[in-house]
């Protein structure tokens, strides 16, 4: 007896030609976006709710602070506002990666030098220190050092506690600093005289003491 074709053929599964081909498990299919996105640490440093009286009356929304940094000695700062929350922090976040900038970091640890920043009423002092120090510095100080990747430093904030302005005078304080390389290709030296003359400040003044 004649078996009569028939098109119900049962469908291959994994790896099969007509078959759902099972998603891949490896985690190198990584988007580049994800990726680059992955690279960056960020902080939310301060949330407030504000009001806006209107003719029905109060409308709040919530403005947020957030640091984000690479912690390779790139950091950025930015602000958002919006109804809710998760959309704030959102706002804020991409803006302080557009206004990312780079620091150049001794050793990959600390600063090279002492700063001083000063924005509206906050005023900082920045200052380097020996490895094992830790970061010294208060709350939105300490997420600037952070997401940047400073290991060891001391800070203090001699004026305002508000923390838009510390965030704005620590980074006029940063924007401060130059590099050794900086500096000798400002005097048409090179980077180990620069460098020989602050180790040798450095021994006179402990030989002195």
């Amino acid at each position: 007896m004649a078996r009569t074709p028939t098109n119900d053929r049962p469908e291959r599964g994994r790896g099969g030609e007509r078959g759902e081909r099972a998603p891949r498990g490896r985690g190198g299919d990584q988007n580049p976006r994800e990726r680059e996105e992955s690279e960056f640490v960020d902080k939310l440093v301060h949330i407030n709710r504000v009001a806006k009286v209107v003719k029905g009356g109060r409308r709040f929304a919530f403005a947020a602070l957030v640091v984000v940094g690479d912690a390779k000695g790139r950091v950025g700062v930015g602000s958002g506002k919006a109804r809710e929350v998760p959309e704030a922090i959102r706002k804020a976040t991409e803006q302080a990666k557009r206004n990312m900038i780079k620091i150049a970091l001794r050793e990959g640890r600390t600063l090279h030098h002492d700063a001083y920043g000063r924005f509206g009423a906050g005023r900082v002092i920045l200052r380097a220190a020996p490895p094992g120090t830790g970061i010294i510095a208060g709350g939105p100080m300490r997420a600037v050092f952070e997401t940047m990747g400073v290991q060891d430093v001391v800070a203090k904030c001699l004026g305002t506690s508000n923390p838009h302005n510390m965030i704005k005078a620590t980074f006029a304080a940063l924007e401060n600093l130059a590099s050794p390389r900086l500096i000798a290709a400002k005097r048409g030296k090179k980077v180990g005289e620069i460098i020989g003359r602050r180790d040798g400040s450095a021994d006179a003044a402990a030989a002195g003491a």
